[in-house]
């Protein structure tokens, strides 16, 4: 009973959060993002650590998901340096901006061997966008993370000396909070990921290219769709109900993320579609079915990476000297001094 109460309670939030005027940003926008991090960390399995499955840990992470367009305005270099990540530039094709780009299905492992082949293109690294790689970093990051926390709690539940139980516990919390950063982070490059414009050379009105079937070239386009029209149409039910079941058997990240944005680019063209056919005016039930899908998209690929980290982490090794997380659970490894450095 008290895990039905505390779900309403976190519906009625998120509902409230929906009916919130807009805020415009260079995003899903508030709505969305927040969407998609509550939506995601309700679906989370129950293997998961218990404390990402409370309600203060679900709002944390859907106001979290807004984190990476709050950093904006930093300055330089930051602000050129992190504001491309929200995005990547395909062509109808899936080449990075040009035919010469490097193609969706073809990736390199590297960020910098990415702007290696942008160059070798004549494409301008600043252009293009590299939402792939801030999505696959931000899970890799929160891997270690998992990873860290496991150790920590292990050691803490085995520890006898009053002194390192206490930091045991102190350092777990402190992992914990960073976890729900880390989950913010990474919410956030996905969901950029499952909006159509973000991954996309047509991302704020169709552009200088060949337009035989007339799409708008309106310069509003982004932003109307991803504020004003999400927070009317968007809600917390219809985005769980269309999510999808969880694929979490195995992962090849390079492969998963190209497939993810793969996906997106190819409801590019359905969106200007429905938007020449006033699909994305007041409350359309055609355009609130299509914003509500892609939120779906992005809140089912966040729980699924999510899920598949913390599994992933159970064979990591952390700290240094290094321990095998395995190990540490199994209580076969001391963690000590890996955990509080020998210096």
């Amino acid at each position: 009973m008290k895990r039905q109460v505390k779900r309403l309670m976190i519906s009625a939030a998120a509902l409230m959060l929906v009916a919130a005027p807009a805020v415009h940003v260079d995003a899903w926008g508030n709505t969305g993002h927040r969407l998609i991090g509550v939506a995601a960390m309700r679906g989370l399995s129950d293997d998961l650590p218990a404390f990402l499955r409370t309600p203060g840990a679900i709002a944390d992470v859907g106001e979290l998901a807004r984190e990476p367009d709050r950093w904006k305005g930093a300055g330089q270099p930051h602000d050129r340096e992190r504001d491309t990540a929200h995005f990547i530039d395909f062509d109808d094709n899936g080449h990075a901006m040009t035919a010469n780009g490097p193609h969706i299905d073809a990736l390199p492992r590297l960020k910098s061997d990415f702007d290696t082949a942008l160059v070798q293109a004549g494409i301008k690294i600043d252009e293009v966008g590299y939402l792939p790689y801030a999505l696959m970093d931000a899970y890799q990051n929160l891997g270690r993370d998992f990873a860290y926390w496991r150790v920590l709690t292990a050691a803490e539940s085995r520890e006898m000396d009053p002194g390192k139980k206490a930091w045991y516990r102190a350092d777990r919390e402190r992992r914990e909070a960073l976890i729900l950063r880390d989950i913010g982070v990474l919410a956030h490059y996905v969901g950029d990921g499952s909006q159509p414009h973000h991954t996309s050379i047509h991302f704020n009105g169709w552009g200088d290219y060949p337009n035989p079937e007339g799409f708008t070239n309106s310069r509003r386009t982004h932003g109307i769709f991803e504020g004003e029209f999400t927070s009317r149409v968007a809600r917390l039910d219809t985005v769980e109900a269309a999510m999808s079941q969880p694929q979490v058997s195995a992962l090849d990240l390079r492969a998963r993320t190209a497939g993810y944005l793969k996906t997106t680019l190819g409801t590019v063209i359905p969106f200007y579609r429905l938007e020449k056919a006033g699909g994305f005016k007041d409350a359309d039930p055609r355009g609130a079915a299509f914003v509500n899908e892609r939120l779906a998209a992005g809140a089912s690929e966040l729980r699924d990476l999510i899920i598949l980290s913390w599994r992933e982490s159970g064979t990591a090794s952390i700290g240094w000297p290094a321990v095998k997380v395995a190990e540490v659970e199994a209580g076969t490894v001391d963690p000590w001094t890996s955990m509080i450095g020998e210096d």
